[in-house]
């Protein structure tokens, strides 16, 4: 397993998409999340082919977090299937990947 990951998700406006970033980094799922957009979707749903704008949300965590992380987004997320991909950090400053476990942690 790798140490650390970055999770992806999409939502359909900026608004959501900084509300689902402020849910999840405040409840130390991640230690940030990052937005941008608008981006253009192209994808089947329900039989039929759509295409939506769409806002990228991108968290950044240990992955031993990734459960807390998924729990988080499906919790705060408006879709009926939100798309939450994983991927490791295959490579980052020792400083960086640090902040993300400090940030992460547990809190008295």
């Amino acid at each position: 397993m790798p140490g650390h990951i970055t999770v992806l998700t999409t939502t359909d406006s900026p608004d959501r998409a900084a509300d689902l970033a402020r849910a999840v980094v405040r409840q130390r799922a991640a230690a940030c999340a990052q937005i941008d957009g608008p981006i253009r979707s192209v994808y089947w749903w329900q039989g039929e082919l759509q295409e939506e704008e769409e806002w990228r949300v991108l968290f950044k965590a240990p992955a031993d977090r990734y459960p807390a992380l998924e729990a988080a987004i499906k919790a705060a997320h408006t879709y009926d299937t939100p798309e939450i991909i994983a991927a490791p950090i295959t490579h980052a400053s020792t400083e960086y990947l640090a902040w993300l476990d400090t940030e992460t942690a547990p809190r008295d």
